[in-house]
């Protein structure tokens, strides 16, 4: 049971912290609400993210589902 359900949760927990440490000003992300911007601004707990130009919102940074390639947000306007 450990392998088939624990196991594969706490690697998926592991990557997602792995990837919310690696985030840097610019990187282009999309939270798990469906929200994509480009990260402006990184606290410890919690990061800006411009949605458009001139509007930023501030979310968890547990609340990003994954980061984008550059890009990205450019080419699907």
């Amino acid at each position: 049971m450990y392998f088939l359900m624990i196991r594969p949760q706490m690697k998926r927990q592991k990557e997602h912290k792995a990837m919310l440490e690696k985030i840097k000003r610019g990187d282009e992300v999309l939270t798990n609400g469906g929200i994509a911007g480009k990260v402006t601004d990184i606290g410890d707990n919690f990061i800006t993210i411009e949605v458009a130009e001139n509007v930023r919102i501030r979310v968890q940074k547990g609340a990003v589902g994954s980061v984008l390639p550059t890009g990205t947000l450019d080419s699907a306007k």
